[in-house]
């Protein structure tokens, strides 16, 4: 039986979340390597899920407001396969010091593909031990989402831009670096 009205609309704007996750890591993971995504963890991570899925999902502006809109605080055990992956960070970005938060996604297996210098995979735990960029302080860690949260509200979109030029574009768009 087919839904109507707003249930309709829902059904509609659904993705299936399994799929979603594998596309997600498999995108992450054939950039491993590239510095592309260097200050852009959250473009790099929302990237991995969108363009290898044709959704735009709508979170914060940087990991630091994600982690909260999201809730992250409230799973700190280890993170399942394809959960988005938050610490706090510390720094100065664009002239201004705070909380911009980090994020990667998680392969499960408690190592977790992220965007630092360059895009990379570490155990999870570790990240909090990365050596951080001058001025900025060690990340600390904040907890986990499934990705079934972040896809909430997520609609279709087909990208045609480069990803990693869309993502320097929307910095400097949004934060005016």
């Amino acid at each position: 039986m087919r839904g109507t009205g707003a249930f309709a609309s829902l059904l509609a704007m659904s993705f299936d979340v399994a799929t979603c996750g594998v596309n997600a890591r498999t995108w992450a993971l054939a950039h491993e390597g590239s510095t592309a995504y260097a200050t852009r963890c959250l473009a790099f991570v929302e990237d991995a899920i969108e363009r290898s899925n044709d959704l735009e999902m709508f979170g914060g502006d940087d990991a630091a407001e994600s982690a909260r809109l999201y809730g992250a605080s409230a799973n700190t055990g280890a993170p399942p396969a394809d959960a988005l992956v938050f610490y706090e960070s510390v720094g100065e970005l664009f002239s201004e010091r705070r909380d911009w938060g980090h994020v990667g996604l998680s392969l499960g297996d408690g190592s977790v593909v992220h965007a630092w210098d360059r895009v990379r995979v570490d155990e999870y735990r570790a990240l909090e031990a990365l050596t951080p960029a001058p001025g900025w302080e060690p990340l600390r860690w904040v907890g986990w989402v499934p990705l079934s949260r972040a896809l909430e509200g997520a609609r279709p979109r087909t990208w045609d831009e480069d990803p990693a030029a869309a993502a320097a574009r929307m910095q400097a768009e949004r934060f005016g670096g």
